[in-house]
């Protein structure tokens, strides 16, 4: 797919911190109730006052619970310092249905801007947990490749496309972002595969209680971390609203918690 001049110069890249600049100098067009613009309020006293609109409705995923507790590795979120809405986000299967990754989300459910119809639109308040499982390199199910084993950077990879996945840059249309998405999943993949280069910082945050190095980075669309647990699974992380600084991970006792019961 051949990427536009526009779309290299509205969108860059979500991981490197370039983007969008989220203004538009337009200001948006309102239309007074009523056909000629003068609708009588109750007591005939002149117009009455628009009445305010409801936000969109946000989304809500139902998430089975089932593939969570086939997992062989234990799930990661934050720890209890974290005390708002937790949820089933996403889980990854091998060919032969073995779960390989998964995630768990944490504040808002993190929606594309564009879907909530309003560029202008708070952002969300959220973070999402990836654990993966350790895994060393093997042979593909069907038999004809082999697969890498895991690593923080299949962390990295997972988290950098999963905070891509929910970003819209301001003053983009669908047909723009469909090239910007390509061209960033492309970076995320070079990022990820160089967690030692100038563009990841270190973090340290606790893992069960025990201070852990992350690699981190941030962009105006939100932050992306990856380490190891002690243990040996790998952890990524990305969100926006919240800061990664406070943040700290713990394994999961019970994840069927976790999963929609309304």
């Amino acid at each position: 797919m051949e990427t536009t001049r526009q779309a290299e110069s509205e969108a860059a890249t979500a991981l490197d911190g370039a983007g969008a600049d989220g203004a538009s100098d337009e200001a948006p067009e309102t239309r007074a109730p009523g056909g000629d613009g003068a609708a009588p309020d109750d007591t005939g006293g002149g117009p009455a006052p628009e009445k305010e609109r409801p936000a969109p409705a946000r989304p809500r995923r139902r998430v089975p619970v089932d593939g969570f507790l086939t997992a062989p590795f234990p799930w990661y979120a934050l720890d209890e310092a974290y005390t708002g809405p937790r949820r089933l986000h996403h889980i990854g299967q091998g060919a032969d249905g073995t779960v390989e990754h998964g995630s768990l989300g944490h504040g808002d459910e993190p929606v594309v801007r564009a879907d909530l119809g309003d560029a202008d639109s708070p952002r969300e308040r959220f973070a999402v947990v990836v654990t993966v499982g350790d895994s060393p390199v093997r042979r593909s199910a069907d038999g004809t490749g082999v697969l890498e084993a895991t690593s923080e950077a299949s962390a990295a990879w997972l988290a950098g496309q999963g905070l891509l996945a929910v970003t819209w840059p301001a003053q983009m249309d669908h047909t723009l972002r469909d090239d910007w998405l390509e061209q960033q999943t492309e970076t995320a993949w070079a990022l990820a595969d160089d967690l030692e280069g100038p563009a990841w910082s270190t973090l340290t945050l606790p893992v069960d209680g025990v201070p852990t190095p992350f690699r981190y980075r941030e962009s105006e669309f939100g932050w992306v971390l990856a380490g190891s647990t002690p243990g040996g699974v790998h952890l990524g992380a990305y969100g926006r609203g919240l800061s990664a600084y406070g943040l700290g991970f713990a394994a999961v006792k019970d994840v069927a918690a976790y999963a929609d019961t309304e």
